[in-house]
């Protein structure tokens, strides 16, 4: 059974704000075992909407539409479901003594605009809306489904959750739907994929693999589709032996499941260890700290950090030798690890991580072209580097190079 998504509005297309709805949709559908096949966005003319409503109810079994109702003049939706049904509008007092309701509770009155609001196609099952005044709409096609509900997300996400989904269960039943995330760092969507390639070759059927690349990480979703006499527990186990085979061949590239981060990661094995950690910055700027914080009950584990933008800082502030910076430069392996002692120090901690580089878009060299960072974690009896050759976009660099330090202590303390 398949779904088509369809959002309505100018504003998505101009890039005014994001469609979160779709996301949102397509989450908790695929959450209650519906597979979603397109998701697409138009624009606020009759024209385009009518003409992906037909297309759509073409290729899937249920059209879902949000945005473009209200009470105002792009309420063009509603036109558009009456030319696609072929059908006139009617007036419906129920939803105009809705609408009156609603805003005399507040202390105003409606106006023409809302009156014009309450003529709906002829044939459509109306959908209580009870966060707002306009209602969904549901229409039944030669065993297809067309559902349209406003963009506002409260209001779509109200009308998703208590009547479309359980509508849609209702008449087609669910089939059983599993997924699972490893998350991975330190190794290319590429080179993971060759290196589990055995395993994706041998899926059984109705299961894949995905690889959802990030900045310095890699998610690899598994999932896994049962048709109605399967049962969830078959799905879950199917899932589970493969996502394990994966784990481990891939091992220590394997930093958690689902939803955890590396810096949630990171925390919990210092917090097994027992160790405490400091950060020293340069070109990242406090980017490693704040993500370290943003974990709750991380004063635990963490005593705080150094930024050290300036040749100065590092002097005074980390006890960098003026020698060092002169016969290296400060994007320098042997920097960085001075750096990591004096934070040691300084600091009174454990374990710490220090980076200095060029995140550009300027400032680099034929020697030190922009993206050279340089990574150090370490301890006072051993310290690990990393050198990282990235591009000229400055935010991504930092990024990038906060997401491979992580990850850089987070291999420091499993192998020490």
């Amino acid at each position: 059974m398949n779904v088509h998504i369809i959002t309505i509005g100018d504003e998505i297309l101009i890039g005014q704000i994001v469609d979160t709805n779709s996301a949102w949709m397509g989450e908790q559908l695929n959450l209650s075992g519906f597979k979603i096949t397109c998701i697409k966005t138009v624009q606020d003319q009759l024209s385009d909407i009518t003409k992906n409503i037909w297309s759509s109810i073409q290729e899937a079994d249920v059209v879902l539409l949000t945005g473009g109702l209200g009470a105002t003049k792009d309420d063009v939706t509603k036109k558009a479901i009456a030319d696609f049904l072929g059908t006139g509008m009617y007036y419906d007092k129920e939803v105009h003594d809705r609408i009156t309701s609603f805003f005399r509770k507040f202390g105003r009155e409606p106006n023409e605009a809302h009156r014009l609001q309450s003529y709906m196609p002829n044939g459509v099952l109306l959908l209580e809306n009870k966060m707002g005044t306009a209602p969904g709409m549901w229409f039944e096609t030669n065993g297809k489904i067309l559902a349209s509900m406003p963009g506002v997300p409260y209001e779509m996400k109200h009308l998703m959750t208590e009547k479309v989904i359980p509508k849609l269960i209702k008449k087609y039943g669910t089939k059983p739907i599993f997924h699972r995330t490893i998350r991975t760092a330190g190794m290319g969507e590429t080179s993971l994929a060759l290196k589990i390639e055995s395993i994706e070759s041998s899926l059984p059927a109705n299961t894949k693999i995905a690889y959802l690349p990030n900045l310095g990480e890699v998610r690899i979703r598994v999932s896994a589709f049962g048709e109605k006499d399967d049962s969830q527990e078959e799905i879950e186990k199917k899932v589970n032996d493969i996502s394990n085979k994966i784990e481990k061949e891939l091992g220590n590239f394997v930093y958690a499941g689902n939803e955890e981060n590396l810096p949630t990661t990171l925390g919990k094995l210092l917090l097994r260890k027992k160790m405490r950690l400091a950060t020293a910055e340069s070109c990242t700027g406090g980017n490693i700290a704040a993500r370290i914080v943003r974990i709750p009950g991380s004063s635990s584990y963490f005593n705080g950090g150094i930024i050290a933008y300036s040749n100065g800082i590092k002097i005074k502030e980390l006890g960098v030798k003026k020698e060092t910076l002169e016969s290296h430069g400060a994007v320098s392996e042997e920097t960085v690890k001075e750096m990591v002692l004096g934070a040691i120090n300084k600091l009174n901690v454990d374990l710490a991580i220090a980076v200095s580089g060029i995140a550009g878009p300027g400032g680099g060299s034929p020697e030190k072209p922009v993206g050279t960072i340089w990574i150090a974690v370490g301890n006072n009896e051993n310290i690990r580097t990393l050198k990282l050759q990235l591009s000229k976009d400055r935010l991504k660099n930092i990024e990038y190079t906060t997401n491979s330090a992580l990850n850089l202590a987070r291999l420091f303390l499993l192998e020490n």
